[in-house]
């Protein structure tokens, strides 16, 4: 194919890339050629900060030596083989990784393609889990998921999600589940304070179990912070809390980690910050450093013998994905592992957290931020139109999108949800780019909030 010129190159970004999550009528064409660190250059040379980590999957930045060097290597033996009946050295190590590195128990990894497969399989295995454990339980065949919850994009993971302007249009393809509102700490209900939030949540959610727990199969979150609801905010204790409820009625936990793991809220995984470990956790984005796609799910010993017995009776899992446990993407997950220890990636994260914690203080104080939150460096910065009341702006105003225009013309790319200016880069960054994501945001915020 014969090289494109830059009015071609627009011109079937337009006309033959359909984007996710784009309305393509106005789509105006933004092509990022390389990058570097924590840097993205587009056509004409443009520095751009990659603040929101090339959507919250870039950890170590742009073109690590060592993640690219064990991509390079791994070239040189294969690139790729099925796991279906067979596997290679640098997946199985990879396995072992994550067995060593998760909270205690999870001691099987079964590897896919993208986060929303690494839900779809929990789903599976949670519900095939019931009917072939040695004391069966067949009614135990639905779901308990939050309001506002986000967990892909497939029909399973859309089922327990919760975000109308993504998931309505598709009612009539998904499942029914048990749906209890989302447990965030800005808009409680009437009479709840930030101090009895958790306890109130958790009342509600025992109140559901006791009167459902025979017939549900688990509870499904995201783990301290729900990511696409707005990076709304559990208030503390309620994730411990909910662990020991689905314990006390012999539920399944499934702890969705796409968004949260690897380091995004100061702790390898965000169930460590109240100790807690699930029966099966969800990973993704992070996993290979935001290389190369690759999910995986984890789960129990306990849950992974009800799967085994002779060939004849069936209780094989049955699901499988072409790419899963591809060995490119392996290598770079494995190297992505190992860059962590080696640079003690986490280590380094109070100082940035605390640098980013000074910014939010002082945005915090604009006239039309409602509320300005983060867990380690996940962080949501919401626009309201009235303070007092928080009265949100209507999603049509796009307040949040002239935000970021904004922040590009200072030199910082970053994507709303909504009213909700995201800010999470990679864990990489360093506090003087971190400085200049925050003053780009609050630029923005200024002049899309301006009367």
């Amino acid at each position: 194919m014969k090289p494109l010129t830059r009015e071609q190159l627009e011109h079937c970004d337009r006309s033959a890339v359909w984007h996710a999550f784009t309305q393509m009528a106005e789509y105006e064409p933004l092509i990022i050629e390389r990058a570097a660190g924590n840097t993205l250059y587009d056509l004409d040379g443009r520095a751009l900060i990659d603040g929101v980590s090339s959507l919250w999957c870039n950890v170590h930045g742009h073109g690590h030596p060592r993640i690219d060097a064990a991509i390079r290597e791994q070239l040189d033996k294969i690139a790729h083989c099925t796991s279906l009946g067979m596997s290679n050295p640098t997946t199985i190590k990879l396995a072992q990784g994550l067995v060593e590195i998760s909270p205690a128990g999870l001691e099987h990894v079964f590897f896919a393609g993208d986060g929303a497969a690494a839900v779809e399989v929990a789903l599976k295995i949670a519900l095939q889990y019931w009917q072939q454990r040695p004391d069966p339980r067949p009614h135990k065949s639905k779901y308990v998921a939050l309001g506002g919850a986000y967990h892909g994009d497939t029909i399973g993971a859309v089922s327990l999600g919760d975000i109308g302007q993504f998931h309505a249009m598709f009612r009539p393809l998904l499942f029914d589940v048990l749906r209890l509102p989302a447990p965030e700490s800005y808009r409680l209900p009437p009479g709840v304070t930030r101090e009895t939030a958790a306890a109130h949540y958790l009342a509600e959610m025992e109140s559901l179990l006791a009167e459902h727990h025979d017939q549900i199969a688990a509870v499904v979150v995201e783990p301290l912070v729900q990511g696409a609801a707005g990076i709304t905010m559990q208030p503390p204790g309620y994730l411990r809390g909910v662990r020991e409820l689905t314990q006390c009625y012999n539920v399944l936990l499934i702890a969705d980690e796409v968004a949260t793991g690897f380091g995004r809220t100061g702790t390898m995984f965000a169930c460590q910050q109240e100790d807690v470990a699930p029966d099966i956790l969800c990973l993704g984005k992070g996993l290979t450093g935001g290389y190369l796609a690759m999910s995986a799910t984890l789960a129990t010993t306990e849950i992974f013998e009800a799967f085994l017995g002779p060939y004849e009776q069936s209780k094989t899992l049955y699901h499988g994905h072409t790419y899963g446990g591809n060995p490119l993407a392996a290598a770079a997950a494995l190297a992505t592992l190992e860059v962590f220890e080696e640079e003690q990636t986490l280590a380094h994260l109070p100082e940035k957290i605390a640098r980013l914690e000074e910014h939010l203080v002082r945005i915090a104080k604009l006239p039309h931020v409602g509320d300005a939150r983060h867990r380690g460096l996940m962080c949501g910065i919401e626009l309201v139109h009235d303070r007092d009341t928080k009265a949100p702006y209507d999603w049509k105003e796009r307040r949040g999108m002239a935000a970021c225009r904004v922040a590009i013309e200072h030199g910082v790319f970053l994507r709303p949800l909504g009213n909700v200016i995201v800010i999470m880069p990679p864990l990489s960054i360093s506090l003087d780019e971190l400085d200049q994501i925050m003053l780009a945001a609050e630029a923005g915020i200024v002049a899309a909030t301006a009367p």
